[in-house]
């Protein structure tokens, strides 16, 4: 499942192509997509994307009618700028085409409209950034509640963005077990987890980018 460094470089890629252009059509082809029917998904045409924003591991799209598109993934779900004639949705803007694939048989990927930023609550689990989170906020939040060290990593209500790819790669650097619970560590763990938080998802966003360069991810 796409977490915070592959969403993060998918909406600066998005940015780079469609910001500011007007959706001229959407083409439907797997209805099971839209979980929400108000509003309608016909209203986006014709408005201008004027803003993106990462809600979890979810892409919101803003447009100028201030209504919100926001899609989730999941674990098999891909965008992709211009050539996939499979697609289960394409996004038809004046200098091309976002589109959305999904491996395998099942389907999970998901969008949800909103008639306004408001909506976007209901869909919000609601865990901590990390982005410039203090120790202090990174601290209450881990021990709200006592879990294993991977539960809590990869809980989108405890710490927002991360899953199990890159909570195994956080939980290596900061040399701690998955398996230990949260409320056993001592401060110097915390802040070494928390390092480790911001070490290996900055790295792996660059990572991203260098790879991406200016093209599309």
């Amino acid at each position: 499942m796409p977490e915070y460094p592959d969403i993060s470089v998918y909406i600066e890629a998005i940015e780079r192509h469609a910001m500011g252009q007007v959706l001229q059509r959407v083409t439907l082809k797997s209805p099971f997509l839209i979980r929400t029917y108000t509003p309608p998904i016909a209203s986006f045409e014709g408005q201008t994307l004027i803003g993106l924003r990462r809600i979890g591991k979810r892409i919101g799209f803003e447009f100028a009618n201030r209504q919100w598109l926001v899609l989730h993934l999941m674990v098999a779900g891909r965008l992709h700028w211009n050539g996939k004639r499979q697609a289960l949705i394409g996004f038809e803007f004046a200098n091309g085409t976002l589109s959305l694939t999904e491996a395998g048989s099942k389907r999970q990927a998901a969008i949800h409209l909103f008639a306004d930023e408001s909506g976007l609550a209901s869909i919000d689990p609601g865990g901590l950034e990390l982005e410039n989170v203090s120790f202090l906020a990174f601290k209450t939040r881990l021990l709200h509640a006592n879990h294993t060290l991977k539960r809590a990593l990869t809980d989108p209500h405890i710490l927002s963005g991360i899953g199990n790819a890159y909570s195994d790669e956080i939980l290596h650097q900061a040399r701690l077990s998955p398996v230990q619970l949260t409320r056993n560590l001592d401060d110097d763990e915390i802040r070494r987890l928390l390092k480790a938080i911001h070490d290996r998802l900055a790295y792996f966003t660059e990572l991203l980018r260098a790879q991406t360069g200016s093209g599309f991810p």
